[in-house]
């Protein structure tokens, strides 16, 4: 089966294919690249639900090569559509992010431009502390979540989520990861999770439980 990740982030793409691979047997997943799509896939739902469904139908059009009547959607290489054409090939894209409950749940969706430009951790994570700079160490709880859409090319779709609960605090910690990763602190393992091993953090993730969930749909259809 191919899956098209509605992605260019090749740590992405690495993580989802290694989550996958412990669930699911032959696998292949595909990048935005991959089918052609160049543009841009404007993510204005409100929830992680709606941005995930838009980025897996935004992708799932241009495999298909289908020309949506959608501006989120470009040109497609037909060529390129022929090469990957498969009768088992589905989109699939998450959204995910930040929910921190003094902040009422932001940054939520926003996470990624909380700060005003897309993917600038430094800034989002200094407008972060910023924003609980009031807030004492225990009233800090907050949650990753992830959102998984699946979409088929006969148009049906399902969504799945997962959450991890942690608390942030006020100084980096930890190498790896990505964007609050320094910040987000795992209770249980007594880390943050740009601390915890590549293995450690796919087990216990917002992302890996989704994943975990998202196989074993596919496995039942």
């Amino acid at each position: 089966m191919k899956l098209i990740l509605a992605s260019r982030n090749k740590k992405k793409i690495r993580e989802m294919e290694a989550l996958l691979a412990k669930y699911v047997d032959d696998v292949r997943i595909l990048s935005l690249d991959d089918v052609g799509f160049e543009g841009d896939i404007e993510e204005d739902g409100t929830t992680f639900e709606e941005n995930a469904l838009i980025k897996a139908r935004t992708a799932m059009a241009a495999a298909n090569g289908a020309g949506l009547a959608d501006d989120r959607i470009a040109a497609v290489a037909d060529d390129r559509i022929a090469a990957i054409a498969d009768d088992r090939i589905a989109a699939i894209a998450d959204d995910s992010g930040l929910a921190v409950d003094a902040l009422n749940g932001a940054p939520g969706v926003y996470s990624a431009r909380y700060a005003g430009g897309h993917g600038d951790d430094a800034a989002n994570n200094a407008l972060l502390l910023k924003n609980l700079a009031d807030v004492p160490a225990e009233a800090r709880t907050a949650r990753f979540v992830c959102c998984i859409a699946c979409v088929f090319p006969d148009g049906t779709s399902f969504t799945v989520r997962g959450e991890t609960e942690g608390l942030i605090i006020d100084h980096a910690r930890g190498e790896g990861g990505f964007g609050y990763d320094p910040y987000f602190y795992y209770q249980p393992y007594g880390k943050t999770f740009a601390e915890l091993t590549a293995d450690q953090k796919n087990a216990i993730s917002h992302r890996g439980k989704a994943v975990a969930k998202l196989a074993e749909k596919l496995k039942n259809i």
